[in-house]
């Protein structure tokens, strides 16, 4: 709706929208030639700005400024300052932290920039830490997430495009790539994808990955999300595509795929011996917390045969006064340890850890103890869950453990065969996964496109000095990124 010229009619109009709102602050003064009216709202924006920038300046410094134009011009001494003709973009401004000034016999308004949100600063990683390399992490304040991205890519083809998501919540979405390196193709379906979203309300970027996500139903993430500035610094270098999302400590990086999972920034921060060794480590590790129990079900139960002979004399005598069949005892374990996890979050950090540690021992030799379960089955359910601590990503954990459930439960019915084909199954469904037309198994499956080049950053991380081109998801015109000599941008 289009405001009006006469003042009274659109303060009236504006109070009645807010009516009920106690905390949205209106104020009617004279700037010497023309009466004013100001709304912003309280808490949110910096008052000490409004004081100095723009009453102090109109009311005691003011002149003849008899329209909104001239009070933008010459008395407003803010950078960031808007002229708007809607009563719409007034309250998406004075919402978003804004203050808005009308004057009589004018049909516009002006947004002066005046936010003062509370933020917590700039946090340490909780979750994807490392002992060598940048501490800092993102804040749930998207405008300063968007300067730590950006202090670390100081070029001109850093763009970002700004939008808004969720008919109710207006969140601010901030999406940021490299110009000259994305692919355009790929930076429009992003962009068409978020503003095709109609939602009520976008609070985390949670929210925003699952509606980016082509298959939803897939319990293993297609799109990677990271506390890191410098993991998100690094993908944009590669041609990937950041999503900031505000009022989220975490930002959205696409496309990805399995292997930049088992991928952390430490990697590329210590000598890549090491570096390539913990990378073999992850996917060994992976491999052994989904198929570990498993595999331990399809062997003691159709199997026995294959284990060796003193093994297997130790799994029996320590399971001699077991009343529960195999399968019964790995689900309790497992269960057990996923309880343990899930109430380890819950607490306090200063408590979670000693909890988990003291609740795995207790219950673990407790049930042994008391014959509920045998000794064999908590080392195999405490080595599950150790492994998957070794994955760096989160959200992959997560899609693994549910794996687990999935071969245990073939394992069971089925034996060595339905072990076999559940992993087969979990193959397929990987082949067939993609992220914005990238295959989610590269550089193990079509590798050959790109020359093979991105196994080098795969399971084992060549020398820095080796890796002299882009992964797939940059451009063809800009796949080099170390050339020989000292030169201009890449070709």
């Amino acid at each position: 709706m289009e405001l009006f010229k006469e003042l009274n009619k659109n303060k009236e109009y504006i109070k009645n929208t807010f009516f009920g709102s106690d905390d949205v602050v209106f104020k009617e003064f004279d700037n010497k030639a023309v009466k004013c009216f100001m709304v912003y709202t309280d808490n949110i924006v910096d008052g000490a700005t409004i004081e100095s920038a723009v009453l102090t300046n109109m009311m005691v410094l003011g002149g003849s400024q008899p329209d909104t134009e001239g009070i933008e011009r010459h008395l407003i001494s803010v950078g960031e300052t808007q002229l708007v003709e809607s009563f719409e973009e007034i309250f998406d401004a004075v919402l978003l932290g804004d203050t808005a000034v009308l004057a009589e016999g004018d049909n516009r308004a002006v947004i002066i920039s005046t936010k003062g949100w509370p933020s917590r600063g700039i946090p340490e990683a909780s979750t994807e830490v490392v002992v060598q390399g940048p501490k800092d992490a993102f804040t749930e304040q998207g405008s300063i997430n968007t300067v730590l991205i950006r202090r670390r890519i100081r070029d001109t083809a850093l763009k970002v495009k700004r939008l808004k998501c969720g008919r109710r919540s207006k969140t601010d979405i901030a999406v940021m790539y490299l110009k000259d390196v994305a692919k355009k193709e790929l930076v429009d379906n992003i962009l068409n994808q978020i503003e095709s979203i109609n939602v009520d309300c976008i609070l985390d970027s949670g929210y925003l990955e699952q509606f980016l996500e082509k298959r939803y139903s897939s319990p293993f993430p297609q799109l990677q999300l990271t506390e890191r500035p410098d993991k998100a610094a690094s993908a944009i270098y590669e041609g990937r595509v950041v999503v900031v999302v505000d009022n989220s400590p975490f930002v959205i990086i696409l496309p990805s795929t399995l292997n930049i999972f088992f991928q952390s920034s430490e990697d590329y921060y210590e000598r890549w011996e090491i570096m390539s060794f913990m990378r073999i480590l992850r996917f060994f590790a992976a491999a052994l917390s989904v198929a570990l129990p498993g595999l331990y079900i399809a062997l003691t139960v159709y199997r026995p045969d294959l284990i060796p002979t003193a093994l297997a004399l130790k799994i029996s005598s320590g399971r001699a006064y077991v009343p529960f069949p195999t399968i019964a005892e790995v689900l309790i374990m497992e269960t057990a340890f996923e309880l343990l996890r899930e109430a380890g979050v819950r607490l306090p950090s200063p408590v979670s850890s000693a909890f988990g540690i003291v609740g795995g021992i207790v219950i673990g030799s407790a049930a042994v103890e008391a014959g509920i379960v045998g000794p064999v089955v908590v080392i195999i359910a405490a080595l599950s869950g150790i492994c998957s601590f070794a994955v760096p990503n989160p959200e992959f954990v997560s899609a693994l453990r549910l794996v687990k459930y999935f071969i245990i439960f073939f394992s069971a019915f089925l034996g060595l065969f339905g072990f076999y084909t559940s992993v087969f199954l979990v193959l397929v469904h990987l082949a067939s996964l993609e992220s914005y037309g990238v295959p989610y198994l590269y550089p193990f499956c079509g590798g050959s496109v790109d020359g093979y080049t991105d196994f080098k950053d795969s399971i084992i991380r060549v020398p820095l000095r080796l890796m002299k081109k882009r992964p797939i998801f940059a451009r063809k015109g800009q796949k080099i990124r170390m050339a020989d000599k000292k030169r201009g941008g890449g070709s």
